[in-house]
């Protein structure tokens, strides 16, 4: 690489100058990642992960801030060769959608994804408007990691309610309209999780199961996180009160990460899933303190 530079210097070849100092960069970036990915050594860091995107309120406003949240994340993740499995989405009453469940399925899908939960801001010109006003707009965000049978997680049947209802959504190609979703409620924590996207009732219940776990091993893990710190106040798991990064379109362009500081003005790009400049940043900020 260095003798060819020094070839095309002295032809003054300008583009393969360009072409050597874009392969140098991508280099730097890949090697920067691979000793980021290093530090993914938690005890589930290399699962795959379930990430659900509900709406805040705000109507019709937050719904499509939720369904671009969810656009983002699965750009994410085709962008880095993830396999995306839909698990439920409830659409919005005019656009977006009210909640949506993922499943992101790759090596260190939860490592890279865990630093993402919490509420997002968005702060832009609304196209709901026809008086074309600012609004702000916010939405939640979970990740939680898929559970393997390494990890035991009791969980007592008679603290749940389990509901069956017919499957329905915007998502068409992604939910199968049937009579077997199926709906968890696990009432000592009040958390529900829903399954529809499978054929049969035993599967949709099963997968819930899946989910089921997974929310509950993170709410120990937190626990256990805060109270080393002394900080764990029975907020739960739902984090509204933790805004974690904003979007601000209007009047200006810029995404802010809340915690690490870090933020661009390419706001096009951040919601076309090139979020990898707050995730390094995330992972790199608790890996220093």
């Amino acid at each position: 690489m260095v003798e060819l530079c020094e070839l095309a210097e002295l032809e003054n070849n300008q583009d393969l100058i360009s072409e050597i100092i874009s392969q140098m960069q991508s280099l730097k970036s890949k090697g920067r990642r691979g000793e980021l990915e290093a530090l993914l050594c938690g005890e589930v860091d290399a699962n795959n992960a379930f990430l659900e995107v509900h709406s805040g309120s705000g109507g019709t406003e937050a719904q499509d801030w939720a369904e671009m949240l969810l656009r983002m994340y699965t750009r994410w993740a085709e962008a880095h060769q993830y396999k995306i499995e839909y698990i439920e989405e409830s659409e919005g009453d005019v656009a977006g959608i009210k909640s949506a469940t993922i499943k992101i399925i790759g090596h260190n899908a939860y490592g890279w994804l865990k630093s993402e939960s919490g509420v997002h801001r968005l702060v832009r010109i609304s196209p709901f408007d026809s008086n074309a006003r600012r609004h702000t707009s916010f939405a939640s965000v979970g990740v939680y990691p898929d559970i393997d049978d390494k990890i035991n997680i009791e969980i007592n049947e008679a603290d749940c309610r389990i509901d069956t209802y017919r499957a329905s959504g915007a998502g068409g190609q992604h939910i199968n309209k049937t009579d077997s979703a199926v709906r968890i409620t696990h009432l000592p924590t009040g958390i529900v999780v829903q399954c529809q996207n499978q054929r049969s009732q035993f599967q949709n219940r099963e997968a819930a199961w899946n989910m089921l776990r997974a929310r509950l091993y993170e709410i120990e893990v937190k626990k256990r996180e805060d109270a080393e710190k002394g900080q764990w106040d029975a907020q739960g798991d739902n984090g509204w009160g933790y805004q974690i990064r904003s979007y601000v379109l209007q009047p200006y362009k810029m995404v802010k990460d809340l915690r690490t500081e870090v933020e661009t003005s390419d706001v096009k790009s951040v919601l076309d899933g090139d979020i990898d400049l707050f995730l390094e940043a995330a992972l790199a900020d608790k890996v220093a303190k």
